[in-house]
């Protein structure tokens, strides 16, 4: 029982600490102890270290693209409303108004970082006030100083309530994260992670342009037992994707896809926060070469804009 308690102790300690450490030291120190070893962050080469890079300097677009709310626009005039998933209240707060008048299922999400978002299968099995705290601890939450991302610092913190999509089976239809890396005179190169059973027992596959399921394991997901069919919309995923990336130069663009439908979840500029380790390592090296053999964001976007 003491044993815990100073563990306790010691991690709200330990935490307290972090708060304080300067961006740089705070990424590099992460990055040790998540990937195994420490970055070069002056010549930035494997996929983890540009990252950590981006972080430290985020493009200016990115708090805009980043903001799950705000990007919606951008979404609209890219590849059309069709593609957003429907929203059902954009609150400044929730109040007993807004929950009433929520459908029996739907979704809360926050805007301005990762991992805060709650299924409500049956609103009658969850309170107004359990929801409510929930809500006001997200948007309480500083996710810059969490992971140090520097473009969530200007990101306004609010909730919204999203429909929960279901595929015909009623379940919830996997993540595509569609990593996007453009190329000078080029198709870009598409590098796709599936995560399926996100509530539930998630794993994470990755599969090549071609629909190839690659040997990549990211952190602790598992692989599942057999690749995942090719969709047959395959080729509109890639189309979508590649137009809302299009000019940024790397980017993970995150759909959902299922019964021929495509919705957009979001875009990711700096994903794992440059301390999710690739294995095999050399995934690590290679996509850094991807990053580095394509234009910065703003060379990107000058290139794009003389093209049109």
């Amino acid at each position: 029982m003491f044993g815990n308690r100073a563990a306790a102790i010691r991690a709200r300690l330990l935490h307290g600490v972090k708060r304080f450490l300067p961006d740089y030291v705070f990424l590099l120190l992460s990055h040790r102890r998540r990937v195994g070893r420490l970055p070069n962050l002056k010549r930035p080469t494997t996929f983890n270290e540009i990252i950590l890079d981006r972080c430290l300097h985020p493009d200016p677009v990115w708090s805009t693209l980043a903001d799950k709310l705000a990007v919606r626009e951008y979404v609209k005039s890219r590849v059309g409303e069709k593609y957003l998933v429907p929203l059902l209240a954009t609150p400044d707060a929730l109040t007993r108004e807004v929950f009433d008048a929520l459908p029996a299922s739907f979704v809360m999400k926050a805007n301005h970082g990762c991992a805060f978002v709650k299924v409500v299968w049956d609103k009658t099995r969850v309170s107004f006030e359990q929801l409510r705290q929930l809500a006001d601890e997200w948007q309480s939450t500083n996710f810059y100083l969490a992971s140090r991302e520097r473009h969530y610092r200007t990101i306004e913190p609010r909730i919204y309530f999203e429909k929960l999509l279901l595929d015909r089976s009623g379940k919830v239809p996997p993540d595509f994260k569609i990593n996007i890396f453009e190329r000078v005179g080029g198709d870009p190169v598409v590098i796709t992670g599936v995560v399926s059973d996100r509530f539930g027992s998630p794993r994470h596959d990755f599969y090549d342009t071609q629909w190839n399921r690659m040997d990549i394991v990211v952190g602790d997901y598992p692989l599942s037992a057999v690749p995942a069919p090719r969709l047959p919309n395959w080729d509109e995923v890639i189309s979508i994707a590649s137009r809302l990336v299009e000019g940024l130069g790397y980017v993970r663009v995150d759909l959902y896809v299922f019964d021929e439908e495509i919705f957009f979840g979001e875009l990711t500029f700096t994903p794992g926060a440059g301390v999710s380790p690739l294995s095999p390592e050399r995934y690590d090296y290679e996509w850094g070469k991807l990053i580095n053999e394509i234009p910065s964001p703003q060379e990107a976007r000058v290139t794009s804009h003389a093209t049109e």
